[in-house]
């Protein structure tokens, strides 16, 4: 802990942003993370590439303020989670926790929304477009 009384991370590590990461079946998948290092979004779709994942993101960035929610209780356990549904209703994006309240989660969510929005658009090589899960996971 450092003077403060709060936790530090490792050296190089980022705080926030976007992060796309290869899961251990090999595919990657990405997360959404707060200023503070909290993890807030999670994608349950797998991506045969690093870019595939990115083109995702960046399509989700660049529609960020029409994106709607489904607000669910989670099957195990207690607490309400929020996802934002993709092609034929599978999750594109969801809450990468559960929130003990309905109004938190709703809260979790507009937090998020604005957070996407204020990304930087990804670089992405000439020619090619946003990409929105196609996968059917």
């Amino acid at each position: 802990m450092n003077a403060a009384g709060r936790g530090h991370t490792a050296a190089g590590a980022s705080r926030g942003g976007f992060r796309a990461e290869r899961a251990a079946d090999g595919r990657y998948r990405w997360q959404l993370k707060a200023p503070n290092g909290r993890v807030v979004a999670i994608t349950p779709a797998a991506f045969e590439t690093a870019g595939e994942a990115e083109r995702c993101f960046d399509g989700l960035r660049v529609t960020a303020a029409g994106l709607t929610a489904r607000i669910t209780h989670v099957r195990d356990g207690i607490g309400w989670i929020w996802v934002v549904p993709g092609s034929r209703s599978l999750p594109e994006v969801r809450s990468s926790r559960a929130y003990e309240r309905y109004a938190t989660c709703q809260n979790a969510f507009r937090r998020f929304v604005v957070l996407l929005a204020k990304q930087p658009p990804r670089e992405l090589p000439e020619g090619a477009v946003p990409l929105r899960r196609t996968d059917g996971r």
